[in-house]
């Protein structure tokens, strides 16, 4: 099958919204509650360094959607792996709080 070279890119850019819009959601949620306990810290540090690479390949090729995707995706993802770390220091400096010193 060949497709337009503009098909091509409708088809990816509607792909760009789908899959960095869900992360939206989730960056919300862990806002609101200010808790990030449930998020695997390594996962998402992962997947953020997979969505880097995938903005350099992206620009290596000049693919727009690639491209706008990956740096959106890239942000919320870094956002998660941001607020994570500072929800969870939070709870352990509460919790050393609540127990006194040893």
């Amino acid at each position: 099958m060949v497709l337009s070279s503009e098909v091509a890119t409708l088809v990816g850019a509607v792909a760009a919204v789908c899959t960095t819009g869900a992360f939206v959601p989730q960056v919300v949620r862990v806002w609101r509650l200010r808790s990030a306990g449930e998020i695997s810290l390594a996962t998402f540090s992962i997947f953020a360094l997979g969505t880097f690479v995938w903005l350099i390949y992206g620009l290596l090729i000049d693919s727009w959607p690639v491209i706008v995707a990956n740096a959106v995706t890239f942000v919320l993802a870094i956002s998660i792996v941001v607020l994570k770390l500072r929800y969870d220091r939070a709870v352990r400096r509460a919790a050393a709080e609540r127990t006194g010193p040893t």
